[in-house]
């Protein structure tokens, strides 16, 4: 079974990708993962700043986050958009977890992992503007991020009221069935 890092790029309790990466996590371990659902908001982090790491090193979430990007053959990530780009705790995130520590490469984290990529928002659009920025951030640290993606436009409503379920799963769960079997492959060569 892959094992799959699944976490949403907000911090707010009742953000629409926090929804997302639940529905995504449950699918995701449907499909034959082993999924870890990890909330940013329980790994706090100064904004990424060389003054502060040269005299500090890296912080302890820091540290503790980098160990679990390690431990996981791949990233499950819905994230919303901020001004058509990644939000900063989500950017942050990434930065801090890609800095070397005791003579081990950044990338470490982030090599040989693969990525499904999900956004979700009120509006048209979907978080897609986002997405092109992420995936760009993740291919240069080494990260296989699947050619296909997932958008939600309009998530305030894309939501069942009454059991919380997304209302219509198939291209979510088809992309997870994906990372799951790519993920899979990719580990056992």
């Amino acid at each position: 079974m892959p094992r799959i890092l699944a976490f949403s790029g907000s911090l707010r309790r009742d953000a629409l990708n926090r929804r997302l990466i639940t529905t995504a996590a449950d699918a995701a371990h449907a499909a034959g993962g082993e999924v870890t659902l990890l909330d940013l908001a329980d790994y706090p982090l100064p904004l990424y700043d060389g003054d502060l790491e040269a005299q500090d090193g890296l912080p302890a979430n820091a540290l503790r986050l980098k160990a679990l990007f390690k431990a996981h053959d791949a990233f499950l990530i819905a994230s919303p958009e901020y001004n058509s780009s990644i939000p900063p705790v989500l950017k942050n995130t990434i930065d801090w977890v890609s800095r070397e520590w005791q003579g081990e490469s950044g990338l470490v984290p982030y090599q040989g992992k693969t990525a499904a990529l999900l956004a979700a928002s009120p509006g048209q659009f979907g978080g897609a503007r986002m997405l092109p920025h992420l995936r760009q951030v993740l291919s240069a640290l080494g990260v296989l991020v699947l050619p296909g993606q997932f958008t939600l436009s309009h998530a305030d409503t894309a939501f069942d009221p009454e059991n919380g379920a997304l209302k219509s799963p198939a291209r979510l769960h088809a992309l997870l069935v994906e990372l799951v079997n790519t993920t899979a492959a990719l580990t056992r060569s």
